[in-house]
């Protein structure tokens, strides 16, 4: 055992001793570990936060609290077993939620959820269908939650920040790579205002705040055994914005054909299947709270997410890769380049997705 972490875990109200603790995962942002205790006792997730993405891990705790004290309350109202269908952060032995070591990190710690799958993509429409479903209802128990939550990450998906920032590095041009994507930067500029659109709807109102997840990869949904959706994970990035956000990265993440940082852009294309798929899983659980405006731009959210995305790679490389970790050195021009060939093919596509959408309302309705 660690001797840093043999340090670290009397802190916390775990039960029974602790056989070992082993590292999980691939650890990009956090560091987790596996804590296994003996006997019957209940087996727990370690980490240490990432300080440096997570600016305020105090209030990001608050926020995960609030969270899943909502859904274990909604969970059990409705006969489930909060225990397995949400997330149960672990208090240290003083009651807070988080412990803060002598080196200025913080560790936070829940329950290990046994008998478990999870998957790092969605290779069928039926994995994608429960997917949509895992995240509809995630959102669905959580749209009655008055309590606010802090934000913790400011300006994350909001295009009028994005913008300043894009602006400010084009202005600065730090690494001198900006006559090099004049081309870039064009996709950028013509697409400017009708991107900002959707984020003026919710800055009046339009579009309403909801809790969000902010990561809907399927990778953060847990299934159990006969494969249905079982609990949604990593709650780190849970904030109020638009639960559009979740919809539309969801797409952007589901649907391509090709990785984010494919170099061969034959590969890179939206599946329509698995857009369906997904869609279908989603409204089957959100169709119960989603505002009429939320529905008309559904669609239009997959676009919003995978342009900013390709606004912050793009900006990225421009500003000398300071943001993004890169193998080498056009990675994010390579990250750009196939997030725009996706972005096309939506865009190719998307008279089919609204009609795929109003396709599956209907469907709803008369259900």
């Amino acid at each position: 055992m660690n001797m840093n972490l043999e340090k670290i875990v009397p802190h916390f109200l775990f039960s029974g001793p602790i056989l070992q603790i082993r590292p999980l995962g691939e650890g990009l942002i956090n560091d987790t570990f596996f804590v296994e205790t003996q006997g019957n006792n209940p087996d727990y997730i370690l980490q240490r936060k990432n300080k440096n993405i997570f600016r305020d891990v105090p209030a990001m705790m608050d926020n995960i609290h609030k969270v899943t004290t909502h859904l274990k309350k909604i969970i059990s109202e409705r006969g489930g077993d909060p225990l397995r269908e949400a997330l149960t952060v672990v208090p240290t032995v003083d009651g807070r939620l988080f412990y803060k070591d002598a080196a200025g990190e913080y560790w936070a710690a829940c329950l290990f959820i046994d008998n478990t799958t999870a998957y790092d993509y969605a290779d069928s429409p039926e994995l994608a269908s429960q997917g949509g479903r895992g995240i509809g209802k995630f959102q669905a128990m959580l749209a009655g939650m008055k309590e606010q939550l802090a934000d913790i990450l400011p300006g994350f998906h909001n295009m009028r920040f994005r913008l300043k920032q894009w602006d400010e590095v084009l202005g600065k041009d730090p690494a001198g790579r900006k006559a090099q994507v004049a081309e870039e930067i064009g996709w950028i500029e013509s697409r400017r205002s009708q991107m900002l659109a959707l984020w003026k709807k919710f800055e009046s109102g339009e579009i309403p705040v909801r809790i969000t997840h902010n990561d809907t990869k399927i990778s953060n949904i847990l299934f159990d055994r006969q494969g249905e959706v079982l609990c949604v994970i990593d709650l780190d990035t849970v904030l109020s914005s638009m639960c559009l956000n979740d919809y539309g990265d969801a797409i952007r993440s589901y649907t391509n054909a090709g990785k984010e940082d494919d170099e061969n852009l034959e590969n890179v294309y939206m599946k329509m299947d698995i857009f369906e798929s997904y869609t279908r899983g989603y409204l089957s659980e959100a169709s119960s709270f989603l505002t009429q405006p939320e529905i008309d731009n559904l669609a239009f959210s997959a676009l919003y997410i995978t342009f900013e995305q390709v606004l912050r790679f793009l900006m990225d490389y421009i500003d000398g890769d300071n943001y993004y970790k890169v193998k080498y050195e056009t990675h994010n021009l390579v990250r750009t380049r196939a997030q725009y060939k996706l972005l096309l093919s939506m865009e190719e596509n998307y008279d089919e997705m609204l009609s795929v959408i109003g396709r599956i309302v209907c469907d709803i309705k008369i259900k």
